[in-house]
């Protein structure tokens, strides 16, 4: 050790002798922050490889016993293991104790020690790598580690971290204690679903062989199911209002006296999830999962049912029978239909019956009836008005299809009662967390995934987001050396051979 230290202390000599050779030379502060950096990540990989071999390689004497009374035997030889941190990489020699040679290790007092992780990753970079992943292609968090730390991780290395981090999602997620209830009057949940590129299986004939056809090809992709809840302060506007913010361009300014600032969002959460195999190979849906979900956040964040949900979504059908099957008893409940969806059928009625010189004329008169609750009316008038006008059998069924898309939502699309209440009627925060969770990440140019790859990395991004990386980095941390080292707390007490010249 006194060797150590006297290394160590010559290191740190080195680098003031730069710092001062830098200041004197008028060096750039680029170049003498990059040696800094360098040097400082090499002091550090000498102090850790300082601390293992303080700690030294666990000899608790020939024999020792288990908690559960059995005696183990220290082992003829030492093992090594090896150890990738964030300052390099190590080879740590430790004595490990069995029943007897060439069969199953049962203590490893180094390992039970240091808590070591499963993978021979230190937590600390499965934490860094892992927040990156998040973000970024697994491949340029590899660009980043290399460059930054001089470490070299390998694509399939992360890929793997990834999974097995993700599998303490769930329980991190069932120990979470309740949200408490927020200072919102309302709460807003809300489902959509995006779809997932899946990598094909080797079994797959190639796309040449596929018959020409329109659209993606078959299985392609799957549907992630992304879900959205929060609490929400009344944000009142005038039909009037909304109507100029979706047609004034350049949009109403800032200082605008007929426009106020939006409430933001309250303890917003996000989940998101793929339909996946179960233990039992029976398949786990997703929007069973996500609606499981948005149920038991609404009751944890109004116990007593006092708060009105509104459920905020676009038309399709099945999320619609989803929520239903959530809202139980609770008589404060409003439905929403997402307003953005209502006038891109609006859209397409408009050059079925109008000039192309005034398609944004009509659409504005259209969606001004709309915002003022007169869905009703405007299904009365298409409907005439497609009795009356020489359509083609295609413009025919495209006026049934918007119609009976809007007699069907009718009672989800009274957008006067919901803006002189203060609701929201678009379905922003959900469009943009399938954007956010989803695609920014799993849909970025070439992107394939298995199914247990992108359900982890749904899992993990949902962790992100929610901020909860920190937290949920802590519990997988102690339920890992919990399962890991179960005889830890018993041994707490062992002596431990210090090495002498410590």
């Amino acid at each position: 050790m006194t060797q150590d230290k006297a290394r160590i202390g010559d290191q740190l000599e080195g680098l003031w002798a730069e710092v001062v050779t830098a200041a004197q030379a008028g060096t750039g502060v680029h170049e003498i922050e990059g040696k800094l950096l360098r040097g400082v990540l090499k002091l550090g990989y000498e102090l850790l490889g300082c601390f293992f071999r303080l700690v030294g390689p666990g000899d608790v004497g020939p024999q020792t016993t288990l908690s559960d009374g059995r005696v183990v035997k220290r082992l003829k030889a030492e093992h090594t293991r090896p150890d990738q941190s964030v300052l390099g990489d190590f080879e740590l020699a430790r004595w490990v104790y069995g029943t007897r040679e060439e069969q199953r290790i049962e203590y490893v007092p180094v390992d039970e020690r240091l808590q070591l992780p499963e993978s021979s990753f230190s937590y600390l970079l499965q934490d860094w790598a892992q927040e990156l992943v998040t973000a970024l292609p697994h491949q340029s968090v590899a660009q980043i580690l290399k460059k930054i730390l001089g470490i070299s991780v390998s694509v399939s290395a992360l890929e793997r971290m990834n999974q097995a981090m993700a599998e303490t999602v769930e329980p991190y997620w069932e120990r979470m204690p309740p949200v408490p209830a927020p200072d919102g009057q309302f709460l807003v949940a809300s489902a959509d679903g995006k779809g997932v590129p899946i990598r094909k299986p080797p079994t797959t004939a190639p796309l040449p062989v596929y018959d020409p056809q329109a659209g993606p090809k078959p299985d392609r992709k799957k549907m992630a199911i992304v879900g959205a809840v929060y609490d929400a302060q009344p944000y009142v506007r005038t039909p009037e209002q909304v109507w100029r913010a979706l047609f004034q361009r350049p949009a109403p300014a800032a200082n605008d006296d007929t426009l106020t600032p939006r409430p933001s969002p309250i303890a917003k959460a996000v989940r998101a999830s793929l339909t996946v195999d179960g233990a039992d190979g029976v398949p786990i849906n997703a929007r069973e999962t996500i609606f499981t979900w948005l149920g038991e956040q609404i009751q944890h964040r109004d116990p007593p049912g006092n708060k009105l949900v509104v459920a905020l979504m676009d038309g399709q059908g099945c999320l619609w029978d989803d929520a239903q099957a959530i809202r139980a008893d609770r008589a404060n409940w409003v439905e929403v239909l997402d307003l953005l969806h209502a006038t891109s059928h609006l859209w397409t009625l408009v050059p079925v019956f109008h000039d192309p010189s005034i398609p944004l004329d009509a659409m504005k008169c259209y969606t001004l009836l709309l915002l003022h609750g007169g869905v009703k009316h405007l299904v009365v008038w298409f409907r005439y008005r497609a009795e009356e006008s020489a359509l083609t059998s295609a413009e025919r069924q495209r006026v049934n299809t918007v119609c009976n898309y809007f007699e069907t939502h009718q009672h989800r699309m009274r957008y006067d009662e919901y803006l002189a209440a203060g609701y929201p009627i678009a379905s922003g925060v959900i469009e943009g967390a399938c954007r956010h969770v989803v695609k920014d990440r799993l849909e970025r140019t070439g992107m394939h995934w298995t199914i247990p790859g992108a359900q982890a990395m749904l899992k993990l991004r949902c962790v992100a987001i929610n901020e909860q990386w920190d937290e949920f980095t802590q519990f997988r941390i102690q339920r890992e050396t919990e399962r890991l080292y179960p005889e830890r707390k018993a041994h707490e007490t062992l002596e431990w051979p210090w090495p002498e010249a410590a």
